[in-house]
């Protein structure tokens, strides 16, 4: 299904060569100011077409809103904004009818839906449906901020070029936030500079290449969260597993974990200078038994590669019931993880509008 929540409901609709695409949300209260301009800054960070490092193709992703929204406030109504496609070229996708891109979700779908699969552009299943979760995460983010919690992401690694971390006992918003003011949110922009040239090297190749990207929150109360199957953890998980070519997700000091002591691993708890109880550590990642533990909420997802590579490929024909080879023509990211930071940024708000607002 298309839907997230369960009080504050989210929507996605479209496909990546509709007339259009959007988003519903459900559950706002009435009287909420939305600067429509930051919604709009925020989508152009994830907009195709801007670099060397991206598809070429051209979106201007202008969002347009159509109910739920008067004079820059909510009314109470479920809020829809919409984003009209202008660049689609569906001919590029003519010969994949018949030949299933490998890893991309071409053959199931095919099972599942028959001759109505829309396979331009990956259909319901394309990363162009970030920009609709944009949307509402720009417009949740906004909300998240008056009650004094920040997110923040960054490229945190591209093939085996790592950027610098997050500190995760710090609840410095400027560095939270420094990263998503540059055209490449990397924290150290020479690590940024080497991963550039990864990226072009794939693209050389007619090839593709992935990595991984560090999310963090501050200012979720204490508290916060549910224990066993609606804890943070498993909804933060949930909203992020909605975002094509995520593969995996760790909280805290995540898989590094099962690798020490308990001693080692544990979150010792002490006072600050304003009696405020914190953690020396958070390996934890902000979460114990589900809820927040005050410390900032941080977690890393794992991008696989582009599927869509230019590299002639080993594939299937349904239309002869042969083994075939295919080469994907059309416009591609050589790495889709630089577009999807401010994507995690806006799953981990939906997620934790849940419990917050």
């Amino acid at each position: 299904m298309n839907t997230f929540g369960n009080k504050i409901k989210i929507t996605v609709f479209g496909q990546s060569h509709a007339e259009a695409i959007g988003v519903t949300i459900d559950g706002l209260p009435s009287g909420v100011v939305v600067d429509t301009d930051k919604v709009q800054e925020f989508l152009d960070r994830r907009a195709p077409g801007k670099n060397a490092y991206s598809t070429n193709r051209k979106e201007a992703d202008k969002v347009e809103y159509i109910s739920g929204l008067v004079d820059g406030k909510t009314v109470g109504a479920p809020l829809t904004a919409v984003i009209y496609n202008k660049d689609q070229h569906s001919k590029d996708y003519s010969e994949l009818r018949a030949k299933m891109r490998p890893s991309h979700a071409d053959y199931p779908a095919n099972i599942k839906f028959g001759d109505s699969y829309d396979v331009r552009g990956g259909g319901q299943f394309s990363g162009r449906l970030t920009a609709p979760i944009c949307i509402a995460g720009a417009i949740i983010m906004q909300c998240l901020k008056e009650k004094g919690v920040y997110i923040g992401a960054h490229i945190s690694s591209i093939g085996n070029i790592e950027d610098a971390s997050f500190d995760n006992t710090s609840f410095d918003i400027d560095l939270l936030q420094s990263a998503s003011k540059k055209d490449f949110p990397v924290l150290d922009d020479d690590k940024g500079e080497e991963m550039k040239s990864k990226i072009l090297e794939a693209k050389a190749n007619l090839d593709s290449v992935g990595g991984t990207i560090e999310c963090m929150a501050v200012g979720v109360p204490v508290g916060v969260g549910e224990p066993m199957f609606d804890g943070l953890e498993n909804v933060i998980a949930h909203a992020v597993f909605g975002i094509p070519a995520v593969k995996g997700i760790e909280f805290g000091l995540g898989f590094g974990s099962s690798l020490l002591f308990g001693s080692q691993n544990n979150d010792e708890y002490y006072y600050d200078d304003d009696k405020n109880i914190r953690t020396r550590t958070n390996n934890a990642g902000g979460i114990c038994g589900g809820m927040a533990t005050g410390m900032p909420i941080s977690f890393k997802v794992a991008m696989k590669p582009t599927p869509s590579i230019a590299k002639a490929q080993n594939t299937v024909n349904l239309m002869t019931c042969e083994n075939d080879v295919l080469e994907i023509k059309g416009r591609h990211d050589p790495c889709i993880v630089q577009r999807a930071v401010p994507c995690i940024e806006a799953a981990m708000a939906i997620a934790l509008a849940q419990f917050v607002l």
